[in-house]
């Protein structure tokens, strides 16, 4: 995702989009465990998007709260 994609949604969206990302990771890491996962790079974007989204919902608390 792109972050301006990221800061088109809305908080519940970013939600649900965190969860989603977070879960994916959590089976990237299962199937790198089991060598099921073929390109590893997945986990290194997925951690990315994670943390993008996680900044945006930052910096909306930090704007909400002022």
């Amino acid at each position: 995702m792109q972050i301006d994609e990221i800061r088109k949604l809305t908080d519940e969206e970013l939600q649900k989009s965190l969860e989603d990302s977070q879960r994916s990771l959590m089976n990237l890491k299962f199937r790198k465990a089991t060598m099921q996962l073929t390109n590893v790079v997945e986990i290194k974007s997925v951690r990315k998007d994670i943390a993008k989204i996680q900044t945006i919902i930052r910096q909306r608390q930090i704007l909400g709260s002022k």
